[in-house]
């Protein structure tokens, strides 16, 4: 009972200081990926965001379709999502549109059927923000797949930008690629979801891409050192929060954070408390 006390009061003075903290003038507010927490498309993934002191949750739409919709594309359960999150003083700080890793929007058709269907959803939840995801075999490696993607954001532009929307362009590629694909797509909703780990992986330098960028041009960035706990990789974390202050970008950074020890809650619980002490410095 005891122990159970002391673990309770402790977490609830992470949550409370992490709430506190990011109240304060840096800008910008953290959250974390529903399947970082071992929430996928999870409406319990809310309540544990917030007991573990994020201040947003990053959700997923789904993978596999429901009667050729995604999961998500249920009122019922998008209602369940914005109740949960009134309830527990969290917002919903964007959705993944990770049925992109299944149907490639760099070649498959229905992967533009589905960004059509998730803007809608991104909205109704009042999330602002949809990543749209390009790894694996689903990688932008050609100047000719980049062209052909903005092609296709050219046409859904107006779509996202009438539903208020951003389309957050999250890869491999360097930053100025990124741009050029903003810049083919001629919409004011297509804009670079900025991955430290991702970029750093690829070999490039996140506090100059980040720099380079400015608030403008990223809508979401996600943070991380994987397999590694922050601080313990090779990212200079803290130079990273220095260039992303410096921009004023005052949207949602989110934790997409390995479980080292396989223990999700403790692991989030310790990398939230890094960066919280970095930024607090």
């Amino acid at each position: 009972m005891r122990h159970s006390r002391r673990a309770f009061l402790s977490s609830s003075l992470l949550a409370g200081a992490a709430f506190r903290i990011q109240a304060r003038s840096y800008g910008f507010r953290i959250g974390v990926t529903d399947w970082n927490l071992k929430q996928t498309g999870k409406v319990e993934a809310v309540a544990l965001a917030r007991r573990l002191g994020f201040a947003g949750v990053e959700v997923s739409l789904g993978r596999k379709p429901v009667n050729d919709k995604l999961p998500l594309d249920n009122a019922g359960l998008q209602q369940q999502y914005i109740e949960a999150a009134k309830q527990h003083g969290i917002r919903l700080a964007g959705t993944c549109l990770d049925i992109l890793h299944v149907n490639y929007l760099k070649n498959d058709k229905l992967g533009q059927k589905w960004v059509a269907d998730g803007i809608p959803i991104t909205k109704n939840l009042n999330a602002r923000v949809m990543l749209l995801p390009f790894f694996g075999n689903g990688a932008l490696e050609t100047r000719a797949e980049q062209d052909y993607v903005a092609a296709f954001l050219r046409e859904i532009g107006p779509e996202a930008e009438k539903a208020g929307v951003l389309l957050g362009l999250e890869d491999t590629i360097s930053a100025e690629d990124n741009v050029r694909i903003m810049e083919g797509s001629r919409s004011k909703a297509v804009l670079t979801y900025y991955d430290i780990g991702n970029s750093t992986n690829s070999g490039f330098e996140p506090e100059r891409e980040i720099r380079w960028l400015g608030k403008k041009r990223i809508c979401q960035i996600h943070l991380k050192d994987n397999p590694n706990y922050l601080g313990e990789g090779k990212i200079d974390l803290g130079r990273v929060l220095k260039a992303i202050r410096e921009t004023g970008y005052d949207g949602f950074a989110n934790l997409e954070t390995s479980s080292p020890s396989n223990n999700v809650e403790a692991d989030m619980k310790r990398n939230l408390t890094y960066l919280l002490r970095l930024l607090a410095a």
